[in-house]
């Protein structure tokens, strides 16, 4: 199944108020509404973005459902990324040569 990367920025408030709370009402409703949805990662970080979440989902009509499901959940901003395994990449390349 294809990789997405999903990175949102949440409001100030949530951050600190029922972050866990919101997070497994996200969590569960992705579950219900993407069940082929395989998580990889999931990352509090630093700089623009809030979290990153790796996931597996069939296509990238699933992975809109999780960027869209995030915003319902409190993330004022989101945003997705497709990801190439390196391994994968490198085919590529040698496919151009």
């Amino acid at each position: 199944m294809p990789i997405f990367i999903l990175a949102t920025k949440l409001r100030n408030p949530d951050l600190v108020e029922k972050r866990k709370e919101q997070g497994e009402k996200f969590l569960k409703l992705v579950r219900e509404k993407v069940p082929s949805i395989k998580w990889i990662a999931h990352y509090a970080i630093l700089g623009p973005y809030d979290f990153i979440d790796i996931f597996e989902v069939k296509n990238e009509l699933e992975a809109t459902k999780v960027s869209l499901l995030s915003r319902s959940a409190g993330a004022s901003f989101a945003e997705s990324w497709t990801a190439i395994p390196y391994t994968e990449f490198l085919e590529l390349v040698d496919d151009l040569k």
